[in-house]
């Protein structure tokens, strides 16, 4: 089954879908119009049905439109984040293939010939407004009206996620693992008639995209669409909506809002958080301030969602709660073995929201599995009650404001400036994006050491979230008797690099 026929059969006809304050509001079938509308011209352009699609455009109704037109067609969806750089661009086009690629107008002439040298068939634009050659083909192109028929195993989307090798991954999802994830968080996080949604997330991130979209979707629910977080334009959409899904520097940016208090959230059922850990002071303080406990989940692109706290019974600050109908967790050591309750290992799951693998890499998605089980990387702890906490991340994994960040590419980098000998990349706690970027670096004394400017020029082909904000310079970088860098010394030793951030 397609899963855009399942979303499809839940849509109000004349229903809200997404209202943009200060823009044009849309209804549930205008969006459905438009989407066979892009179909139809994504087909006239030369995809057909298994291809992929990549996008790179800003956060729009046209954009929701242009996914569930993928979806329909049977396309499989590769959505870029629109910092990445035309470096960035060219290893993704590379690697996944695409037919078409969709990129805002002002990047057309840039990223068009990176996309020729990739041997994309059509390049498309699309822009915040809904302008660009993608909705003029639209316009004139014959609808298409029909669902491309798909199986559960079908690729349905690609999610690139950072390698610590320095090569993102493509994690490979099914129709199946999208239908199976949206139906069970539309199940434990109670949607029911009436439900706004406040979207203020990017729709590039399996967050905005799969967890916030769909499960509205599946409701018939309207979404108040924001292009982004604003403090003045949330607390204005927070007096209408009911559920408010967002990453934890949503809730530090509106506690650090003298007056945003309980009349604030007097509509709101439901404030969920995810992308990243969410700190203990924060839960409490949103509590103390609004009356509301913060509901905190647990995901990742390879498996969408895996564990949410519950709806109904306690949410304990500092756990990611429960696994989802039909997942499975366990905690295992090096080896495999399982763990008993209360002991710390690698955090292991399996269900039918796992992904398929990675894309094109099929030893590295071999060596991610253990007996049908998915490796996360994430080190946690099962309770007694199977209530699961996350103590630490494998693979030295940095998240800042939501946005997964691997240091060996910012290192890769670093290490070749001239002047730098190596570098180390870890994160410390900041106060507004959860964890901040910061680089150690040792000199090369055979020659000058580089100055700040310099460094940020060499890491411009980066996109600038992961760019690191502090740089430190030490005289040899700590290591272990087998010579490996010891970055749990580091994150100690710069704990306060942005100040007490916790």
């Amino acid at each position: 089954m397609n899963f855009f026929e399942l979303l499809k059969s839940r849509f109000p006809a004349k229903g809200p879908c997404l209202t943009v304050p200060g823009g044009r509001s849309w209804r549930y079938d205008e969006i459905e119009t438009l989407s066979a509308q892009i179909a139809g011209a994504l087909i006239e352009a030369g995809a057909e049905p298994g291809q992929r699609i990549a996008v790179q455009v800003d956060k729009s109704a046209e954009n929701v439109a242009l996914y569930l037109a993928a979806m329909r067609a049977g396309l499989a969806y590769v959505p870029l984040n629109t910092a990445y750089t035309e470096n960035e661009v060219a290893y993704f086009l590379g690697d996944a293939a695409p037919t078409i690629f969709v990129c805002r107008p002002e990047s057309e002439a840039g990223l068009t010939p990176v996309a020729d040298k990739a041997n994309v068939k059509s390049v498309l634009t699309l822009g915040a407004n809904g302008e660009g050659t993608l909705i003029e083909r639209a316009e004139d192109a014959i609808p298409y009206n029909e669902i491309t028929p798909r199986g559960l195993d079908d690729l349905a989307a690609i999610l690139y996620t950072s390698g610590t090798t320095g090569r993102s991954k493509g994690a490979m999802l099914s129709h199946d693992n999208l239908a199976s994830n949206a139906l069970a968080l539309h199940h434990i996080w109670g949607f029911r008639p009436g439900d706004i949604l406040l979207h203020a997330l990017p729709i590039f991130h399996i967050h905005g995209l799969f967890v916030a979209l769909h499960t509205a979707m599946l409701n018939g629910s309207e979404m108040i669409f924001l292009p982004g977080f604003d403090v003045k334009k949330v607390r204005e959409g927070l007096t209408r909506a009911t559920i408010l899904m967002g990453v934890p520097t949503f809730y530090t940016r509106l506690l650090a809002e003298p007056d945003f208090g309980k009349e604030d959230c007097a509509s709101v059922r439901l404030f969920i958080s995810g992308s990243a850990p969410l700190t203990v002071e924060t839960f409490n303080a949103f509590e103390e301030r609004t009356g509301q406990r913060i509901l905190e989940r647990y995901g990742m692109s390879e498996a969408g969602m895996i564990a949410s706290n519950p709806l109904d019974g306690e949410r304990v600050a500092g756990t990611v709660g429960f696994a989802l109908p039909g997942v499975s967790i366990r905690i295992t050591d090096d080896d495999g073995k399982e763990l008993p309750a209360g002991s710390p290992g690698n955090v292991e799951v399996k269900g039918p929201n796992i992904f398929a693998g990675y894309w094109g890499m099929p030893e590295k998605t071999k060596s991610e599995f253990r007996d049908g089980w998915f490796i996360t990387g994430d080190i946690g702890v099962l309770d007694d009650k199977q209530r699961l906490s996350l103590v630490g991340r494998g693979k030295d994994l940095i998240i800042a404001g939501g946005y997964n960040i691997y240091p060996i590419e910012i290192e890769q980098v670093l290490d070749a400036v001239p002047g730098v000998s190596e570098s180390a990349v870890i994160a410390a706690p900041h106060p507004d994006m959860g964890e901040g970027v910061v680089a150690v670096l040792v000199r090369d004394q055979s020659q000058a050491a580089p100055d700040e400017a310099a460094l940020q020029q060499a890491l411009e082909g980066l996109a600038k979230f992961k760019r690191p904000r502090r740089f430190f310079w030490v005289d040899a970088l700590p290591r272990n008797t087998m010579g490996k860098v010891q970055k749990q010394v580091l994150r100690e030793q710069f704990k306060d690099a942005f100040g007490s951030a916790r």
